[in-house]
């Protein structure tokens, strides 16, 4: 078979294979999206776990109706201009890919008005193509409307699990951001029923309440540290369980970094490390960690999906992770249950 350059029709779905796994995917790129609008408030409305509808509402700083075509076009984005941006970014989106690789295999619906103007405007967009554009009155913000996710990429349709299993993937990437985001309020509607709301106080400590109930949340313990290291300086907040609340597996550690979701293996062995001998074998601590860094110490651009990063010199940040977890279980339980507390160590 000959070398050929691909349709972009295909090329298109391949590029959101990358973006959208499923529907939780399409979830997490349109609640940063909105988040990154400004939004106090963020609604996301689920039906058949995404497959049949995914729908996000903000009352963020909309979308002008002369930039709403060109937010479906790949790599357009407002929140980067320069190759040097990427190694300060303050945004969760930057890439400039998650409506295009969204409506490549959809069918979307968007609404959207900003502040200064007096209506809004309404795109419908199907396999990546605009069909239709018009005025709509709305209120500020925007709505996003997702149909038929993978309706023209049957393959991976196949793939989806059952909706009760795609809901859960949802309402972990909802959670995440109501912990990273406590000022917003966010709603999760399940099927037309109200399954998650947070309050948007502005406290962790509330949303943990809402995410694992009152009697998980009132056991953990608030933690609040700081270290100027030689890359600057290294701020964590967030809660960790005391070592008589474990779990089997990790699944129940979460960290953001400059209130990013991301997931890290380094970060979650230092944790790990710092609950050593406090534990059980083959036992796990619960710990929600935000740590706030230099963001030019921290390359986001890894992966698509934005969940991966890279710290410039993550030694700092494992020292300075495991140290202040360390010293706030050895102040709340003193004599370790499991034998002696090892000195701190370096990722290798």
């Amino acid at each position: 078979m000959p070398i050929r350059i691909l349709p972009p029709e295909i090329a298109s779905k391949i590029a959101a294979g990358e973006v959208v796994e499923r529907p939780a995917s399409v979830v997490k790129e349109l609640v940063e999206n909105s988040i990154d609008a400004g939004a106090f408030n963020i609604k996301v409305e689920v039906r058949h776990g995404g497959r049949r509808l995914i729908r996000v509402v903000d009352d963020g700083c909309g979308i002008p109706a002369e930039e709403v075509e060109l937010a479906f076009a790949r790599y357009a984005t407002s929140k980067i201009s320069s190759a040097a941006d990427l190694f300060h970014i303050r945004t969760l989106g930057f890439r400039g890919e998650a409506l295009a690789s969204i409506a490549a295999v959809s069918r979307v619906t968007l609404i959207t008005r900003p502040q200064d103007q007096p209506t809004g405007v309404m795109v419908r967009v199907e396999g990546g193509r605009i069909t239709h554009k018009e005025p709509r009155g709305c209120p500020v913000g925007t709505s996003v409307s997702v149909e038929n996710l993978f309706y023209n990429v049957p393959a991976r349709r196949k793939f989806l699990r059952h909706p009760a299993t795609e809901m859960s993937h949802i309402s972990k990437v909802v959670v995440h951001y109501a912990l990273a985001y406590p000022s917003i309020k966010f709603t999760l509607v399940r099927d037309g029923q109200i399954a998650f709301q947070s309050p948007g106080t502005g406290e962790m400590a509330d949303v943990l309440v809402k995410a694992y109930g009152p009697e998980v949340a009132q056991q953990l313990l608030e933690l609040k540290a700081g270290e100027k290291t030689p890359s600057g300086f290294i701020r964590l907040h967030g809660y960790i369980a005391p070592p008589s609340l474990h779990k089997a597996n990790r699944s129940h550690i979460s960290f953001f970094v400059n209130s990013r979701w991301i997931q890290d293996a380094m970060l979650t062995k230092a944790l790990i490390e710092a609950y050593h001998t406090f534990l059980p074998p083959g036992r796990y601590p619960m710990a929600i960690i935000s740590i706030t860094i230099d963001p030019g110490l921290v390359d986001v651009n890894v992966h698509p999906t934005k969940r991966e990063i890279r710290f410039r010199n993550p030694g700092d940040v494992f020292s300075t992770l495991q140290k202040a977890v360390r010293h706030l279980l050895t102040q709340t339980a003193p004599v370790a249950p499991f034998g002696g507390f090892p000195a701190a160590i370096r990722p290798g």
